[in-house]
């Protein structure tokens, strides 16, 4: 990321935005709403996890088909995300942000009614579907209402916390609702959700026709949505297959392949569905790389201590929720100091680096961890060190992936945010549970097993992960630095 990035976002504060903007005078109403709606997407990808062990057992299907509960809404929501973000340009942010509302609340009512595998896994999929059309429509709302740089600031402050805690709020909700109520009100909640924010959307937005009405690129549609696809359909396979698997490294190279086609696809036509323009900007293209790399760290911290705090301490899932809002706290405030005061003064790239720099040291303080580690002891302030390292770098991240752009790729660079961060999840997924499983298999390697050797490989698994999240966080900072 270029110097040059703090003028770049501090631009917009020679001006308060327009008086003939209509969401101007309900921009901070409509931050609630849209918060909301942020919220639901982003901790739906983390409240269903607590509940599959109670799913599995009421509905009846095996331990291979409980990871297609979590893939079908992944496949969905990233291959979809360009898709839903042109759209949102094309049809009107208003109309895509309540559509998706409505087909993400719908498919919620499904999937808690489901009587069957096949049922749910089609309510996953169908969640996914209108993810990608409500999450970059309201990350564009967000860009296109808030154009004073100092309340972006602290609008995106807000925004950036949600996106980088939502998973750790989900795990807390998802045993609160799994032990006092029922599996299904993991997906009922979203109903709850959706109508709140679909209420707001309603009376508080309007509807703007887009001037720019080009014709919807359907080469580009057709190879970004397959080539995201097989990429996530890949990862998603590492989990549970060898890397040397053909439906393993066949889509990874396929999905390589036609994202290459692609790019070279989108700097000929003349209406692409991701102008270049929109990454090719040094500030904005840093900040992609940035929200994707914390995407591969981030599920370090939320899979593997998980695993840690409910089998190693014996946390209940609610306790294991508790145990992560520390982090939710102090990433909320870093992320909101992140962008409110430090970002117009200094500009994204210190900001980036030093948080991916902070985090990456939580991370291997957590490395530490034994077998006779204990929650204050052990866990508590590395996770805390950690939240102010990822909400130093995400808000400002996030911040300037949609700066500067045209109202009319708003959806799109919103979009390609999402989509940053799917991928880089569904990598770090993968790839962390293979480095585990490794370091697990290696550990006990020619020794008598005993149940104690078992509990010291899996302890031994879970530092080996933290220790290479924080490696890529250090990697991260380099680039994006």
């Amino acid at each position: 990321m270029s110097e040059s990035a703090t003028t770049a976002v501090a631009e917009p504060s020679r001006g308060t935005a327009p008086p003939a903007d209509p969401h101007h005078a309900r921009r901070w109403p409509i931050l609630v709403v849209i918060s909301l709606a942020q919220l639901m997407v982003v901790l739906d990808a983390t409240i269903v996890n607590i509940a599959l062990p109670t799913a599995q057992h009421e509905l009846g299907f095996s331990v291979d088909g409980r990871q297609w509960v979590v893939t079908a809404y992944a496949l969905a929501f990233g291959s979809l995300l360009l898709l839903g973000g042109r759209v949102s340009d094309l049809f009107g942010r208003k109309r895509a942000f309540l559509i998706g509302l409505a087909g993400f609340a719908a498919a919620s009512a499904v999937g808690g009614a489901a009587n069957g595998f096949e049922m749910l896994v089609i309510a996953r999929a169908a969640q996914g579907v209108f993810g990608a059309l409500l999450a970059p429509a309201t990350l564009s709302l967000l860009t296109t209402t808030f154009t004073d740089a100092k309340e972006r600031g602290r609008a995106f402050g807000i925004f950036g916390a949600i996106a980088g805690g939502g998973a750790a709020v989900g795990l807390l909700l998802g045993g609160v609702l799994t032990q006092y109520l029922d599996w299904r009100w993991c997906m009922f909640v979203n109903i709850i959700f959706a109508v709140l924010a679909l209420i707001g959307g309603l009376v508080l937005l309007h509807h703007r026709r887009s001037a720019y009405r080009p014709k919807l690129d359907i080469p580009g549609t057709l190879t970004a949505s397959s080539g995201l696809f097989a990429v996530v359909y890949g990862f998603s396979n590492a989990e549970t297959h060898d890397w040397s698997a053909t439906s393993v490294w066949g889509f990874l190279v396929a999905g390589a392949v036609l994202l290459a086609v692609f790019v070279a696809l989108e700097a000929r036509v003349p209406h692409p569905l991701l102008p270049l323009r929109v990454v090719l900007d040094r500030n904005r293209g840093g900040a992609y790389l940035a929200v994707f790399m914390l995407g591969i760290g981030m599920f370090g911290i939320f899979l593997f201590l998980t695993y840690y705090l409910q089998q190693n301490l014996g946390f209940s899932p609610i306790r294991s929720g508790l145990a992560f809002l520390p982090m939710v706290g102090t990433l909320m405030v870093s992320a909101t100091v992140a962008t409110s005061v430090l970002l117009p003064r200094f500009g994204p790239k210190p900001l980036v680096a030093l948080g991916m720099l902070i985090a990456a040291v939580g991370l291997w303080w957590l490395s530490g961890l034994g077998v006779g580690s204990t929650y204050a002891n052990g866990v508590l302030f590395p996770l805390m060190v950690t939240g102010i390292g990822i909400g130093l770098s995400m808000a400002p991240s996030m911040n300037v992936a949609t700066a500067g752009v045209q109202a009319k790729d708003a959806g799109v660079a919103s979009a390609t945010v999402n989509t940053a961060q799917q991928i880089g999840g569904s990598i770090g997924t993968a790839m962390l549970s293979s480095v585990a499983a490794n370091a697990a298999t290696s550990f006990i390697a020619g020794k008598q097993p005993t149940p104690a050797l078992m509990v010291e490989a899996a302890v031994h698994s879970y530092t080996t992960a933290f220790t290479w999240g924080a490696a890529i966080f250090v990697i991260g900072a380099v680039l994006c630095g």
